[in-house]
């Protein structure tokens, strides 16, 4: 999709509804990598703002992908042999939204940081944010990361 960015950093509602950007499910996923910050929008006769959520990205060598993609498949944790994360929705590939890090049997928080670039590619949330895209926003949502 070509979309006109020329408000994504300045006014995201503006973006949304300037675009036009249409989704059969009713919502809209949106992460800005400049500003760190998760955009949720639920169509009720126009785009409106649901949640605005404080994000971690990727760092410089592992940087988090831009483009249009939508939401697929959801795992409740995903991990391996030192840490775990909680509610894992697949953006594309091997990128997720996902809870803050937590220890290999996800019983201690690692890294709760948000707001930095320091993931390696993957989107984190605060663990409630990162439950409620899991529990409702349905697969095939469209995502925006610019």
């Amino acid at each position: 999709m070509a979309y006109n960015y020329d408000k994504f950093d300045i006014n995201m509602t503006e973006f949304v509804r300037d675009n036009n950007i249409q989704s059969s499910t009713g919502y809209l996923l949106i992460t800005s990598l400049k500003d760190k910050f998760t955009y949720v929008y639920e169509y009720k006769n126009k785009w409106e703002l649901e949640y605005k959520w404080s994000s971690t990205v990727g760092k410089t060598s592992t940087p988090t992908i831009k483009g249009v993609f939508s939401v697929g498949t959801k795992y409740p944790a995903i991990g391996g042999d030192t840490s775990s994360v909680k509610y894992a929705t697949n953006i594309v590939d091997d990128y997720y939204y996902h809870s803050i890090i937590y220890d290999a049997q996800g019983l201690t928080i690692k890294d709760d940081r948000l707001g930095v670039e320091i993931s390696h590619g993957c989107i984190r949330l605060a663990t409630s944010s990162a439950k409620w895209i899991y529990d409702n926003i349905p697969e095939r949502t469209p995502i925006i990361i610019n």
